[in-house]
């Protein structure tokens, strides 16, 4: 059942659809990922990654508000329950107990390159079907690349 009538064909509406519901489960994932490094984390470089991890969080979770958003506006009702996050989230994940600042920089920087990727195929999929949902995944990629350049200056010259 659609509550809300779209303005985009159904089949541009499916694939852009689809591309907001991967984004939302990513970023929701990438919040729970970076929240538990943020609570886990020791080592020399403690505050500054602590620090750096909730800046994570805060625009994953933003932008997973604004993607949801989108998908409503569109008709298509956004899952954000933890049973979809479980079942759909693949990006890498920290294990489980204390952290090592160094392990937790290099968790960040392939997790956010997982999520990016993941995003720049979005892009490219919703570029004739929604162009509105490709900028706004455009802007999101530009955010997550700026956190993934921060978490890689942390780790040089060990960054490969």
């Amino acid at each position: 059942m659609t509550v809300v009538k779209s303005t985009l064909p159904d089949p541009d509406r499916d694939i852009t659809g689809e591309a907001l519901q991967g984004t939302l489960v990513d970023l929701l994932g990438l919040s729970l990922i970076a929240k538990q490094a943020h609570w886990n984390i020791v080592g020399p470089r403690f505050r500054s990654v602590h620090l750096q991890l909730d800046e994570v969080v805060d625009t994953a979770r933003a932008y997973a508000d604004t993607v949801a958003e989108r998908a409503a506006a569109l008709g298509v009702a956004p899952d954000g329950r933890p049973e979809t996050i479980a079942a759909a989230f693949t990006l890498p994940s920290p294990k489980d107990g204390w952290l090592r600042d160094s392990d937790v920089v290099r968790l960040m920087v392939e997790t956010l390159e997982a999520a990016i990727g993941r995003l720049r195929a979005r892009i490219a999929a919703t570029d004739r079907p929604d162009p509105v949902s490709q900028d706004l995944l455009i802007s999101l990629t530009a955010e997550l690349e700026k956190q993934r350049w921060m978490f890689a200056a942390e780790d040089w010259p060990n960054e490969s």
